[in-house]
C-alpha cells in the first residue's frame, strides 16, 4: 500500500483505525431500503478499492446485507464502516469518514426510483434504477 497518498479515517471513538491507499473522490449516493434503513437517509460512499487496512479490526462487526455485498460498522460506537463487495473485495466507504478530502463531487445516484419525496439533490449526477442494479449486479453473485 503507498503510505503517500493513503487517506486515514477512524470511527467515532477512535476503536477502528483506516488507511486507504486510495479513495475516489467522485462519490456515489444510494437510496436504497436498506442503506435509507441502515443510516436514516441516502448512503454517501466514496469508493476505496480493496487496498484498505484496518487497526483495531475487532472492533468491527459485520454482516451479509445482500448476495453480492456486506457492511460493517463499529461494535463500540456505531459508525457506519464500509459496504464491500464479496466478488473483488471492493470497499464503499461513508464519505464523512474522510473529512480531508477535496474536490469531492456526486457521480452517481443507485436506486433512483426509490429516492423518497421528502428529498432531492440539485446534483446533477448518473442514476441507475432498481431494474438496471439488479441486473448489473446478477454476475456478481
Amino acid at each position: 500500500m503507498d503510505q503517500n497518498n493513503a487517506q486515514k479515517a477512524k470511527c467515532l471513538c477512535g476503536s477502528v483505525k483506516i488507511t486507504a491507499a486510495e479513495v475516489n473522490p467522485q462519490f456515489t449516493v444510494c437510496h436504497c431500503d436498506d442503506c435509507r434503513t441502515w443510516g436514516s437517509g441516502p448512503f454517501f460512499a466514496v469508493q476505496c478499492g480493496s487496498e484498505v487496512s484496518f487497526e483495531g479490526a475487532q472492533h468491527i462487526s459485520e454482516y451479509d446485507s445482500s448476495a453480492w455485498a456486506s457492511r460493517a460498522f463499529c461494535a463500540n460506537c456505531g459508525t457506519h464502516l464500509y459496504y464491500r463487495l464479496k466478488k473483488n473485495q471492493s470497499y464503499n466507504m461513508p464519505v464523512g469518514l474522510f473529512p480531508a478530502l477535496q474536490n469531492l463531487a456526486m457521480d452517481m445516484q443507485y436506486f433512483s426510483d426509490k429516492r423518497p419525496d421528502y428529498y432531492c439533490f440539485s446534483n446533477k449526477s448518473k442514476e441507475m434504477t432498481s431494474e438496471q442494479i439488479y441486473a448489473y449486479f446478477a454476475d456478481q453473485v
